[in-house]
């Protein structure tokens, strides 16, 4: 909710003016220049992040570090979800991957993207056996740690990674941490995403960059990481189906309907 308001110039603007303009409405002597300089200071700071141009040089440099796709095959394609603007873009790209067989399996992350992306896929032409995934993950370091979770024990090792390119750098590092030799391919952002949506997501890609390093994040992980599902039995009533792979919710809702 606060970031969302952050994003919004038109509202965040007037209150840094009127932070501004207050000591001089209140006749504070001793605090107008020292109030209009922080509160114009931060204007100016906000404005600049917010700029168009600003956003385009910012996600340009958060590509440098990403390599191109040599077209290699892998152990899996791993798509990440990014909110529902950014899923068709997604599904195309992975299908398109699937039908050149760059891997034998597709395999979703993210909560509120995993089952929309695998039954898109499967609406496509890819079959049923050659989808899996995670609906739990929240954050990227989950989307990499579930992930590894699951596939790592499949021996699964190669992966092409499927995400947007401001995310691309942070989700690239993040799961070779985990084990994984990573291919990224780019999934591109909309056309019709506005500029201020794309500006939050390069802030906030930058900022997500630079805490998961400040985390230690991206060096190896030593132990292996489990998922909430781990040792529990695969049940309607053991877990709440949100928290099961997509295997698991298929097969317990083929059990259910027999």
């Amino acid at each position: 909710m606060i970031f969302r308001w952050v994003t919004q110039p038109t509202l965040v603007v007037p209150v840094l003016l009127a932070f501004t303009g207050l000591p001089w409405l209140l006749r504070a002597e001793r605090w107008k220049r020292p109030v209009s300089r922080i509160g114009l200071t931060l204007t100016l700071i906000y404005l600049v992040l917010f700029s168009p141009t600003i956003a385009k040089i910012g996600s340009r440099f958060l590509m440098v570090g990403v390599p191109q796709d040599p077209g290699q095959p892998a152990d899996a394609i791993v798509v990440l979800g990014r909110g529902t603007p950014l899923r068709p873009s997604r599904v195309d790209v992975a299908t398109e991957l699937w039908q050149q067989e760059r891997a034998p399996l597709i395999f979703t992350s993210g909560r509120g993207d995993a089952i929309e992306i695998a039954q898109k896929l499967k609406s496509k032409g890819v079959p049923a056996q050659a989808l899996d995934g995670e609906p739990c993950s929240s954050t990227t370091e989950e989307n990499a740690e579930f992930t590894a979770a699951l596939l790592r024990p499949q021996g699964v090792q190669r992966i092409v990674l499927v995400t947007d390119p401001p995310h691309m750098l942070r989700s690239q590092l993040t799961f070779q941490s985990f084990g994984f030799k990573v291919t990224p391919h780019i999934s591109p952002l909309p056309g019709d995403l506005e500029n201020r949506g794309n500006q939050v997501l390069v802030l906030r890609e930058w900022a997500g960059l630079i805490a998961y390093g400040l985390m230690g994040r991206y060096f190896a992980r030593s132990e292996s990481p489990e998922v909430p599902w781990a040792n529990q039995t695969l049940t309607p009533t053991a877990l709440n189906p949100s928290q099961l792979p997509l295997q698991a919710i298929s097969a317990v809702a083929d059990r259910d309907q027999v």
